[in-house]
């Protein structure tokens, strides 16, 4: 088991089903100044927001919505456009339901979200993830 700071968290796997209180977890201890690391997460609820169109960064095209996860808490999900078997951008839409698996990172309270949710991996994530929106999976 990895530990987040002195808390034990997640570990080197992820949940096969919605946990996101695990996820709410890991951003209170990181908020509360918790050692910041890359976490594994599975989290699911309700599309509150989409950036209707992609941005190109270093690493490709990248599509960007929040979910809803409960407790007043939203996070940003990053989607490598490049790396997924998707439709073009957008192909989620507000009202949407979402179940996620991908990395958690957190940076500092207004740069945090989720990324690596294709089924691609590397040197820097070993975990396969994946969006389902609505029930159709994209990865």
């Amino acid at each position: 088991m990895m530990t987040i700071g002195n808390t034990p968290s997640l570990a080197r796997t992820v949940s096969s089903t919605c946990d996101n209180s695990g996820f709410v977890q890991a951003q209170q201890t990181f908020e509360n100044g918790g050692r910041k690391q890359d976490v594994p997460v599975h989290i699911c609820g309700q599309v509150v927001a989409v950036s209707t169109k992609a941005k190109h960064t270093r690493s490709g095209w990248h599509g960007y919505f929040y979910v809803n996860v409960g407790q007043g808490i939203s996070i940003r999900v990053v989607s490598n456009l490049d790396e997924m078997n998707a439709p073009e951008w957008p192909w989620v839409r507000d009202g949407d339901m979402a179940d996620i698996v991908g990395r958690y990172y957190y940076d500092s309270p207004r740069r945090q979200g989720i990324d690596w949710t294709h089924k691609g991996t590397g040197s820097s994530w070993d975990i396969p993830g994946y969006v389902i929106i609505n029930g159709k999976r994209f990865d």
